[in-house]
């Protein structure tokens, strides 16, 4: 969920006014087009987030549709949307995250229609969809709050309340103790997989609402045999694996970027780090790992402002995307924007070719990635200094050795005895390289290695 600032915030003391007629949820939507057979397996997926406002001049579905066959050049297999429904405004601040109606499209995005065809050019590409979802607050219209007041949180007075200890107070928080209320979403949840044919969803601030009410979701969901879904947690709980969830969010991994790359933390943090997050998770459950997102882009900044402009930038990514787990790329990352999106998302258009060296070195490391089972999902071994980030990833007979330099200026490692006088073939640049016992990395500076 977008970080609200509370200047922007407005109180109001009257009762909201809100629309009484919702758009009624079909009991069983029927199914449009035909369930897609490329979903991913969940620990080979690479997500793109695309927020919507800044993607395209448009800023529209079809302005997405237009740009597929890039998401599908970058690498990427799996498209998040933000939240795609129409935006509340009774105390709102234009939040895509404030939903006034879960089943209905924002007419600022187009119509179904363009929703569909979006969906259906990104099936033809082989790129599955997945949608976000906001299940613990609602708007302060939506028609909910007058339909069914009984299914939300009341405070000491007995009003409405938002989401207890935020500044959210453009949303309405739902009471998880209402069955009624947990069926009606998991209801509306269902709607898109029939209505759009979409592959998964992303569910936002998912640490709030309980995980009994995850669990009954995940396993609804999952009882929808005719599609296979991807669902993420955006949430650090590590409950969220118990309760079905393919991914958990790598918050904290992403606070380790800013320990290392801006308080000159060592290296080894990331290890303790990656054990935490992975809490709980059984069998290919994963965590996606991330350098920006719509959240942290407009509150810390970008990648570049970061870590160290565009070589640590970099750096970071290879580290998000190769040490272990699930990379997701937020648009605009790969072409090396230096611009913020800031909330609410209006103001900023990304400038796609702005550093065409950036989006090259992207898709090259997601190529060598996705050609790699053991990048992919290979076994992480450690073999850190304190300003290098050095690893390798084994599957089966395959290594691989990743050398990322974390620092402004170059720095020297020595290579241990398992990994020294070996030939690798060096999967960026071609050609063998043999190790020796000492080597060199230039500032942020970073090898991928294969034997």
């Amino acid at each position: 969920m977008a970080v609200l600032a509370v200047g922007l915030l407005t109180n109001c003391k009257s009762d909201p006014q809100v629309d009484p007629t919702p758009t009624p949820a079909p009991a069983r939507p029927t199914q449009y087009g035909t369930p897609f057979t490329g979903v991913p397996n969940r620990e080979d997926a690479v997500i793109y987030q695309v927020n919507m406002r800044a993607f395209s001049q448009g800023g529209n579905f079809a302005g997405v549709t237009a740009r597929l066959d890039s998401i599908k050049a970058l690498g990427a297999n799996v498209v998040y949307l933000m939240p795609i429904y129409p935006i509340g405004t009774v105390k709102g601040v234009n939040s895509p995250y404030a939903v006034k109606d879960y089943l209905a499209v924002n007419p600022e995005f187009g119509t179904l229609t363009d929703l569909r065809a979006l969906v259906d050019g990104a099936h033809s590409r082989g790129l599955s969809v997945m949608l976000d979802w906001v299940a613990n607050h609602t708007s302060w219209d939506n028609a909910w709050i007058t339909q069914h007041p009984d299914w939300y949180l009341r405070n000491a007075a007995g009003a409405i309340q938002s989401p207890p200890n935020t500044n959210y107070t453009d949303v309405a928080q739902l009471d998880f103790a209402s069955p009624p209320m947990r069926l009606a979403m998991i209801d509306a949840i269902k709607s898109w997989v029939y209505t759009a044919n979409v592959d998964g969803f992303r569910f936002d601030y998912a640490d709030g609402p309980p995980v009994g009410f995850w669990k009954q979701t995940v396993d609804s969901l999952r009882n929808i045999k005719t599609h296979k879904l991807l669902l993420l947690a955006e949430g650090a709980r590590n409950a969220n694996f118990s309760a079905g969830f393919d991914y958990n969010f790598g918050s904290e991994f992403y606070g380790g970027f800013w320990d290392v790359y801006r308080r000159g933390k060592p290296v080894s943090s990331f290890n303790g780090l990656n054990n935490k997050e992975y809490v709980g998770a059984d069998g290919t459950q994963q965590v996606v790992r991330f350098t920006t997102n719509h959240d942290v882009n407009g509150s810390d900044g970008t990648p570049e402002y970061l870590f160290g402009g565009e070589a640590g930038a970099m750096s970071a990514f290879v580290i998000a995307s190769l040490y272990k787990g699930v990379p997701m790329i937020y648009n605009g990352q790969e072409a090396g924007m230096t611009t913020a999106i800031p909330f609410p998302f209006t103001s900023v258009k990304i400038n796609w070719g702005a550093k065409p060296g950036v989006t090259k070195a992207y898709k090259q490391l997601l190529a060598i990635r996705a050609k790699s089972p053991a990048l992919q999902h290979g076994t992480t071994t450690d073999y850190n200094a304190p300003d290098v980030c050095a690893f390798t990833k084994t599957a089966g007979n395959e290594q691989v050795l990743v050398l990322v330099n974390v620092r402004n200026s170059a720095t020297q490692y020595n290579v241990p005895p398992a990994l020294a006088n070996a030939t690798w073939t060096d999967a960026l640049q071609g050609g063998s390289v043999t190790l020796s016992n000492r080597m060199t990395l230039p500032a942020y500076s970073y090898r991928v290695l294969k034997k």
